[in-house]
């Protein structure tokens, strides 16, 4: 189980800073699950990161996406209009939005990881994304954002690739790209993959041909258990750096 911590009351002066007040009570670490399995790699990856946090004195929350009923931006661009009632935030009403408010009212740092599927993120982490990121971002030249304060940011990919097949399909590429979006808009960002991950406890049961199934488990208990090692360390940094 990963230990909760209950954020702390303070009673705050007027003469306290953002920064003063921040120092004074429990920071919170938000990670959102993108991919459809609650105890699996990306799961086990975000429950590690959170513990490490938890370990530095974090309160911590793990959302599962897939729990949710949201969809993706509509371009409706109230977040683009000005003077609007939601300019700089996200306008539709779902399951998403206490989710994208807890992110921006609660949190300290925020975690997202996602399986790789068709050489992409989930659709459902593609969703969050539009929603997460496009309402606070501006037009002006050069591009800046309107989210209210820096927010240190982890990407998690599990995949069942190896590192040198994501590299050869310009997964890399990818993985820049959405880094470089969470930190021009949040504030800074990180990226940790999980590469040639195991799929399923019992292979027979499924048509998968092209796996060893030997190999993936023993890749499962020799490499899996140093990608939990270093999602824990990343919680531990991002705890530290909030």
């Amino acid at each position: 189980m990963i230990p909760k911590r209950t954020r702390e009351i303070e009673k705050f002066t007027p003469q306290n800073s953002y920064h003063q007040q921040k120092r004074l009570r429990i920071m919170k670490i938000i990670a959102i699950n993108a991919g459809p399995r609650k105890k699996w790699n990306t799961a086990t990856l975000l429950e590690q990161t959170l513990a490490g946090a938890a370990s530095q004195g974090a309160e911590t929350e793990l959302i599962h996406l897939y729990d949710l009923n949201f969809k993706g931006c509509i371009s409706c661009l109230a977040c683009k209009t000005v003077n609007g009632k939601s300019e700089g935030r996200c306008a539709m009403r779902d399951d998403l939005t206490p989710v994208l408010n807890k992110i921006e009212e609660q949190a300290d740092a925020l975690v997202v990881g996602s399986p790789i599927y068709l050489a992409s993120v989930t659709g459902e982490a593609r969703s969050f994304m539009e929603r997460l990121l496009f309402a606070p971002m501006v037009y002006t030249k050069p591009p800046s954002s309107r989210f209210p304060k820096k927010l240190n940011t982890a990407l998690i990919y599990t995949m069942n690739l190896s590192e040198q097949g994501s590299i050869e399909r310009q997964y890399p590429v990818q993985f820049q790209i959405i880094e470089d979006y969470f930190a021009r808009i949040l504030g800074s960002a990180e990226t940790l993959c999980a590469y040639d991950t195991c799929q399923v406890d019992d292979f027979s049961k499924m048509v998968m041909e092209y796996a060893d199934p030997v190999y993936k488990r023993q890749r499962k208990a020799e490499a899996f258990p140093e990608d939990c090692r270093r999602a824990y360390q990343l919680g531990i940094k991002l705890a530290q750096a909030s």
